[in-house]
């Protein structure tokens, strides 16, 4: 072959190359593509995954995602119903439903999360000034979840949680933090679409008073705390007492049974030594009398006791005449 011809050939094959690098392009199974032309869009959108042709160098391309993708807001102060002020921080799920409108009216990722901030960020903050801060907070299973913590053992939930929060709890749940963020959905669903934008789900992420309000927070959270525990030192005192008061009215009545016991017993023991005495003594009335008689002899001398008696006291009876039982 002709070095010339050779030289043409391999240009046309670059310049084949090229226009079919440039009239070609795949589509993967998370994307979708819009062609346009000079700009503006041409034909229906591309949905389906696969090696796709436009026209080289007129045509171009368009991708966008066909998944979900999520949109974060900034937290905002903002006041509720009940003029408490807190940071409400929301998130949301959003997807590209219309290719072709989102092209013409949004462009790409950046405007859309820009006017997702305007539309949402707008609705979050009317639904919670319409709103009181607990049905905010609370959800609807919240009667499952009181089962659930007196099945657990903790049936005495008002001693963890103040007065006013169980008025709140047990108040007839108006609309509850789901029907409200369901409310959000609908409301933001019919503003989107009109940008080619289809709206999954908004949902809180956190609600926290502001700084301001935190403390005063924080101070009736500590006061009530302490009220709690005061309430249970009182309750611990008067049952101490109670328990105290019983042990000293069983041990004064245990003393008294004991001592009434150790009576009866002393009296029957003095009385069967007292028979014991009497029939032994009135055996022998004389020995008795002697046997007294001795036992005072023994137990006067003590050097306290003085007795001034005369020598006919029968005290000495046993005394006169010894000397003539001695010589018998």
């Amino acid at each position: 072959m002709n070095p010339s011809n050779l030289k043409y050939v391999a240009i046309g094959v670059i310049l084949v190359g090229i226009l079919a690098f440039n009239a070609l392009f795949v589509i993967n199974e998370t994307e979708q593509v819009v062609i346009t032309q000079f700009g503006k869009p041409v034909g229906e959108p591309i949905m389906t995954a696969g090696l796709h042709f436009k026209t080289p160098f007129i045509q171009k391309a368009n991708f966008f995602e066909k998944r979900i993708m999520k949109w974060d807001g900034q937290p905002n102060q903002i006041p509720t119903r009940d003029k408490k002020y807190i940071w409400v921080d929301v998130t949301a799920r959003w997807r590209i439903g219309d290719p072709l409108l989102f092209l013409q009216r949004v462009g790409n990722i950046p405007t859309a999360h820009s006017r997702l901030d305007g539309i949402i960020d707008s609705i979050v903050r009317n639904f919670v000034s319409n709103n009181e801060l607990i049905e905010l907070v609370r959800s609807e299973g919240w009667e499952d979840a009181k089962k659930m913590l007196q099945e657990a053992g903790l049936e005495d939930y008002r001693m963890v949680v103040s007065e006013e929060i169980v008025e709140e709890l047990e108040a007839p749940l108006i609309k509850g933090r789901e029907r409200i963020t369901r409310e959000m959905v609908a409301e933001a669903s019919k503003l989107l679409p009109q940008f080619g934008i289809e709206l999954e789900d908004i949902r809180i992420k956190r609600i926290n008073y502001v700084e301001s309000v935190q403390q005063q927070v924080f101070r009736r959270m500590i006061s009530e705390r302490k009220r709690i525990a005061a309430q249970y030192r009182s309750e611990g005192e008067g049952e101490r007492a109670a328990i105290l008061g019983q042990m000293e009215r069983e041990l004064a009545r245990i003393t008294s049974e004991a001592f009434r016991a150790a009576q009866d017993i002393r009296g029957g023991a003095d009385a069967e030594a007292t028979r014991i005495y009497a029939d032994a003594y009135g055996k022998n009335p004389e020995f008795f009398e002697l046997y007294r008689t001795f036992e005072f002899y023994k137990n006067s001398d003590n050097g306290k006791t003085s007795f001034i008696l005369t020598t006919d006291a029968d005290i000495f009876k046993y005394l006169k005449g010894s000397g003539e039982r001695l010589d018998r």
